[in-house]
């Protein structure tokens, strides 16, 4: 039996299924347009956010999207101090 009502936790997390999806070495690659050697020379270099199941790398779509954005943000903040 959960400590707190599942009612409340449907109310409060506002995500979607797409959010919360767990992904494969080949999925990310897909996603990020890259090849799966590189993803897991990423994950293996703890350079993208990973974890891995069984053995398996996985990775959550929400955890790249925000790396995505932080690696945007990040050269753009590069950019300026090379002005």
């Amino acid at each position: 039996m959960l400590a707190f009502p599942t009612i409340h936790l449907a109310k409060t997390m506002r995500s979607s299924p797409a959010d919360n999806a767990i992904m494969t070495i080949g999925e990310v690659a897909d996603y990020l347009k890259v090849t799966e050697r590189t993803i897991y020379r990423l994950a293996g270099a703890k350079q993208i956010p990973a974890f891995k199941v069984g053995g398996s790398w996985r990775f959550s779509k929400a955890d790249i999207d925000g790396w995505i954005s932080r690696q945007s943000t990040a050269d753009l903040d590069k950019a300026d101090e090379q002005k």
